[in-house]
């Protein structure tokens, strides 16, 4: 496969001459500190194929070569995207996370939709909306862990607070595994507002409560159904428990409080998954 390289600065990179190390250039800095870029075989495999036009180049790892990698090379071949190999040390600089051997530098992608979009979303919807809500998720793994059970449950949109929420970065990416290019991702402003105005349209907002007396599998969560869940430690906020139609809870065997919220939604999604096939 022909490859396109491109030639590095011809000064070089600067050096640290009191310990003999290069220093990364201030550009790459900034733009590693971004949310420009996607890494991981699976975030990158999935952005290729949703939003190619979004990719401005691919970084790839000297010497990896398997079925994966040269599924991403002949995808990135066909849609004409430079490529450009680099030692691993380099890859591993410029990401907070394991890249698998491939970094996708793109522009400036915005996944998380707005209020009108989600009204837009549950208009055009011909079966009863399957929601996610999370209330203070802050952890960018958790997030990413939570989109990946909620694609994979089918769930119709995620929904977050754009304050006190972790939002799409490329380390949600990549633990998503190719979800957060698929699920819409609703971040508003308001999220009591937004519960009040799902519960108008008829939806069934449920959330998850540790001291809750109702069992998740004794409640009914086919039809219209919003998810809630909150953050560990302090769970759902006041007025997003106050807004809630009812709470449950799992019923915890052993002798752990709590569970992480993406286990916690993973059980509660394939829960609803589980009623809403049942005849």
């Amino acid at each position: 496969m022909k490859k396109a390289f491109h030639s590095r600065d011809q000064r070089g990179p600067a050096r640290d001459h009191k310990h003999g190390r290069e220093q990364r250039q201030p550009q790459e800095r900034e733009r590693s500190a971004g949310n420009d870029y996607v890494f991981g075989l699976h975030a990158v495999t999935a952005l290729l194929k949703h939003h190619p036009h979004s990719v401005t180049e691919l970084l790839i790892q000297e010497g990896r070569h398997d079925p994966r990698m040269e599924a991403i090379l002949e995808r990135a071949q066909k849609l004409g995207l430079p490529l450009t190999q680099l030692p691993r040390v380099e890859l591993d600089e410029r990401v907070d996370g394991v890249h698998q051997g491939v970094i996708a530098l793109c522009r400036g992608l915005k996944l998380e939709r707005s209020e009108t979009q989600l009204d837009e979303l549950l208009d055009g919807l011909e079966k009863p909306p399957f929601l996610l809500v999370l209330d203070g998720v802050t952890d960018p793994h958790n997030l990413g862990a939570c989109l990946r059970s909620a694609e994979a449950a089918g769930v119709d949109a995620v929904i977050v607070p754009k304050d006190k929420s972790a939002l799409i970065t490329p380390t949600v990416r990549k633990v998503a595994c190719g979800a957060a290019e698929l699920v819409p991702f609703i971040a508003v402003t308001n999220l009591a507002r937004t519960l009040k105005k799902l519960q108008e349209r008829g939806v069934w907002v449920l959330g998850a409560a540790g001291e809750a007396t109702q069992s998740i599998y004794e409640t009914d969560l086919r039809g219209a159904v919003a998810l809630v869940m909150g953050s560990e430690g302090t769970g759902m906020r006041r007025l997003t428990r106050e807004h809630c139609d009812a709470l449950f809870a799992i019923p915890m065997a052993g002798e752990v409080s709590s569970l992480n919220v993406s286990v916690s939604a993973g059980i509660c999604l394939f829960e609803a998954v589980r009623q809403r096939r049942t005849p």
